[in-house]
C-alpha cells in the first residue's frame, strides 16, 4: 500500500471512523486509519493526497479533548473534517464552537448555499445524518458557510485556498443522501486523486512487497481453510512459488468434517505443498479448565505459533510465517486508537517471543476486499464466499470450559444450523450464521422425563465488513426447523434460543 496515493483518516474514536476508511476505499482510493497521536513528521512522510478528521465522542471544549498538531491544517494537504473533525478544525483555525441547546441526532435536511467543489453537481437540498451536541457558532477567518440545517447555521464550511473543508453531518453513513458523492468530490476534485486502487493493483502491490520481504527464503503459511488465510497463501505463492509450504493445524476446534474438507480442497485446487498436522489433543489439553475468553485466545495463539515452529524446523527452519490477518483484526485488537474489544489469536493473541517474521499481505484489507482479491486470483466461489470462521474456532463459541463433549454437541448443532440456512437459500445473504453453546444447563421435558441439558444459541447477522452488524430476521419456519432438528438430533440439548442483539453494543461472536 505504500506505493499508492492514499487518504489518511485520523481516528478520534468515533463510531464511524472505520466506516469512513471503507467508504473511501469503495471509491477505489486507498485509505488508512491512523491514531490521533501519530506524529506530524510521520504523517508527512507518508505523503498523503488528503486527510480526513473523523468524528468522536468528546466535545472540543471538554477538558483533555483529543486534538492534532495544528500544522496539519497548514501544510497545503487537503483536509476534510467530519462532525468532531469539523469542530476541531474550526477551533484550531480561530472559530468558535459551543453548545447552543439544540442538538441534532438522526436524519435532517441539508440546504446547500454554496456548491463549490465539495457539493459540485449535487442537489440544493438533501437528507443527511447528524449526531452532535455542540455546534460551530462562528467560522474561522477565511472560511465560508456552504450548507445549513434547520437547527444549525453551520452544517458545512470551507476555505478553498487553504484546502480545508468541514461537514457537521456524516457523509459516510448510508442515511446521508449523496454522501458517497460528497466523498468522491473531496477525493477526485479536491485531492486530485484517481480511482486506481483496484483488485489488480492490490495484487501487484502485495506481490511486490512479499518478494521484497522474503527474498529467496523458505516461507510457511498458517492455513485455516478460511478465505483470509487462503487468499494470503495464494498471494504468497504467486510471489515466491514453491518457497511456500502451507501448514494446516487441526486443533480439534473446527466445524464438522471441516479439517478433512480443507486439506482435500486445498490439495486438489491449488497444488501447493501442504502439511496436515494432527494436534487436537495438544490444543484441547491446553484449554482444560480455562474459561476466560481472552485466555483461550492467547493460549490458542501461542499453540499455533509453537506448532508452526516445530513443523518449520522439520521442514528446514523457515524465518517467515504467513498469516491471514485482516484490518478488522488489527482494529479490534487495539492497535489503532480503538480500545481492545477482543484479542484476535493472530494479532493480540500472539506470544511475545515469536520465532518468525510475520508476512501479512491482507493486514490492511477489509473482508469484502479480501473476497474481491480472492475472485481475481481464481478462488472457487464456495471458498470466496465461505462465512467467516474465527481462528480460535469453536473454543470461543463455547462460553465456558472447552471439553470434548461440548465440542461434539456444538459441532452437530452448528452443522444442522448451516444445513438449514443453505437449504433456505440464505447462506450468501448472511454475514455469519452459527451456533453457540453456553456452558449452562436448564430443565426440560423429553419423552415424559425430566432433562437437564445444554441450550444452543442461534446467532445470525447481516453486515458489510463485521465492524457493525445487525441481527438477521430469519423466517420463523426456518427457526422452527433448526430448533426441532437440534433438539431431536443432538444428544445433550433440550433448548434452542435466538440472539437478537446487534453490533454494537454486542459483538458478533460471544467471546
Amino acid at each position: 500500500m505504500d506505493g499508492a496515493r492514499k487518504i489518511l483518516v485520523i481516528d478520534f474514536g468515533g463510531q464511524y471512523s472505520q466506516l469512513i476508511a471503507r467508504r473511501v476505499r469503495e471509491c477505489r482510493v486507498y485509505s488508512e486509519l491512523i491514531p490521533l497521536d501519530t506524529p506530524l513528521a510521520d504523517i508527512r512522510a507518508q505523503k498523503p493526497a488528503g486527510i480526513i478528521l473523523s468524528g468522536g465522542p468528546c466535545g472540543v471544549n471538554d477538558p483533555g479533548a483529543p486534538t492534532v498538531d495544528p500544522e496539519i491544517l497548514a501544510g497545503g494537504i487537503p483536509v476534510l473534517g467530519i462532525c468532531y473533525g469539523l469542530q476541531l478544525m474550526a477551533k484550531l483555525k480561530g472559530g468558535q464552537v459551543a453548545h447552543i441547546g439544540r442538538a441534532e441526532y438522526g436524519g435532517r435536511t441539508l440546504t446547500v448555499s454554496d456548491h463549490g467543489a465539495l457539493f459540485a453537481g449535487l442537489p440544493g437540498e438533501m437528507g443527511c445524518w447528524m449526531s452532535h451536541g455542540d455546534s460551530v457558532v462562528e467560522v474561522p477567518p477565511g472560511f465560508q458557510v456552504t450548507a445549513t440545517s434547520p437547527n444549525m447555521p453551520v452544517a458545512a464550511m470551507e476555505d478553498p485556498e487553504a484546502k480545508l473543508y468541514g461537514v457537521q453531518f456524516h457523509p459516510e453513513v448510508r442515511h446521508t443522501e449523496c454522501g458517497q458523492d460528497i466523498l468522491k468530490n473531496f477525493l477526485y476534485k479536491i485531492c486530485d486523486i484517481a480511482p486506481t486502487w483496484t483488485p489488480v493493483s492490490i495484487i501487484e502491490e502485495a506481490v511486490g512487497r512479499i518478494r521484497a520481504q522474503v527474498g529467496d527464503q523458505p516461507v510457511v503459511c498458517g492455513l485455516s481453510g478460511g478465505v483470509d488465510s487462503t487468499v494470503a497463501a495464494l498471494l504468497v505463492y504467486k510471489a515466491v512459488g514453491n518457497q511456500l509450504t502451507c501448514i494446516f493445524v487441526d486443533h480439534g476446534l473446527n466445524r464438522k468434517n471441516e479439517a478433512e474438507q480443507v486439506a482435500d480442497t486445498f490439495r486438489r485446487h491449488f497444488h501447493i505443498p501442504l502439511v496436515h498436522v494432527q494436534a487436537q489433543e495438544r490444543f484441547i489439553g491446553k484449554l482444560a479448565g480455562v474459561t476466560d475468553p481472552e485466555d483461550k485466545r492467547k493460549i490458542i495463539g501461542e499453540e499455533f505459533i509453537r506448532t508452526f515452529e516445530g513443523e518449520s524446523h522439520k521442514l528446514g527452519k523457515s524465518k517467515f510465517l504467513v498469516q491471514g490477518t485482516i484490518y478488522p483484526d488489527v482494529i479490534e485488537s487495539g492497535t489503532t486508537s480503538a480500545a481492545v474489544i477482543k484479542s484476535h489469536h493472530n494479532v493480540g493473541g500472539l506470544p511475545e517471543d515469536v520465532d518468525f517474521e510475520l508476512v501479512e499481505p491482507l493486514r490492511m484489507l477489509f473482508k469484502d476486499e479480501v473476497r474481491v482479491v480472492g475472485e481475481e486470483l481464481g478462488l472457487p466461489e464456495e471458498m470466496v464466499w465461505r462465512q467467516p470462521f474465527p481462528g480460535p474456532g469453536l473454543a470461543i463459541r463455547i462460553v465456558g470450559e472447552v471439553t470434548w463433549e461440548r465440542l461434539e454437541i456444538l459441532r452437530e448443532a452448528d452443522a444442522i444450523l448451516l444445513d438449514e440456512v443453505k437449504r433456505a437459500g440464505l447462506y450468501r445473504e448472511l454475514w455469519q450464521s452459527f451456533a453457540v453453546l453456553p456452558a449452562i444447563r436448564s430443565v426440560g421435558v423429553m419423552g415424559d422425563e425430566r432433562t437437564y441439558a445444554y441450550p444452543i444459541v442461534v446467532r445470525a447477522v447481516t453486515s458489510d465488513d463485521a465492524m457493525t452488524a445487525d441481527w438477521a430476521r430469519l423466517p420463523y419456519d426456518l427457526l422452527e426447523r433448526i430448533s426441532q432438528r437440534v433438539i431431536n438430533e443432538v444428544p445433550g440439548v433440550n433448548r434452542v434460543v435466538l440472539d437478537i442483539s446487534s453490533k454494537p453494543p454486542s459483538t458478533i461472536e460471544w467471546e
